[in-house]
């Protein structure tokens, strides 16, 4: 899991490893006994704002994620539609939401401003393997708008993100995943 620490909290954190948890057929009973938690601490979690780190990691640990820092959101376009630049780091970032096929809106808008990252589900919804239904309805929830093909056109031509380079590198870090 990459934390950005200018735009996270305890429950955004808690809601990502509690939706492992789940991937892991895991009950809050369960989860926390493996992390080696009682359940009324991870109960007591959800209420607060601050915790220790060494009670992040073990959760994260329970469910075979990890809980790395990461830089602030990018520097954006004057228009605030896109990332200036796409770095390494935050090329990762994006490779692992888009890997993870995952369609909650929370963690798309945590990685990038609304625009962009729906022009990246419009993207994902044409690959195979992708919920195509799903992606577009996420694009929209973005950006409503997004999944219009004129509209799409425009962030093909203004994003930094190019697709003959991000969609190889996306199938081989799913195929790693896997």
């Amino acid at each position: 899991m990459l934390v950005n620490t200018s735009t996270c909290n305890l429950s955004v954190v808690l809601g990502e490893l509690t939706e492992a948890a789940r991937d892991h057929g895991l009950n809050d009973t369960d989860w926390a006994a493996r992390a080696g938690l009682r359940k009324e601490t991870l109960s007591r979690l959800r209420r607060r704002q601050s915790c220790d780190f060494s009670t992040l990691l073990a959760l994260a640990d329970a469910v075979d994620m990890n809980i790395k820092a990461v830089n602030a959101m990018p520097v954006l376009t004057p228009d605030g539609h896109f990332p200036e630049v796409l770095n390494w780091d935050y090329e990762e970032q994006l490779l692992n939401l888009c890997a993870s096929r995952s369609l909650a809106p929370r963690r798309w808008t945590a990685l990038g401003p609304n625009f962009f990252m729906a022009g990246l589900a419009v993207m994902l919804a044409s690959i195979e393997g992708f919920d195509r239904p799903g992606m577009l309805a996420l694009a929209e929830a973005l950006h409503p708008g997004a999944s219009e093909p004129d509209v799409f056109s425009l962030w093909l031509q203004h994003s930094p993100l190019r697709p003959y380079r991000f969609l190889p590198m996306l199938d081989m870090a799913m195929k790693y995943a896997a």
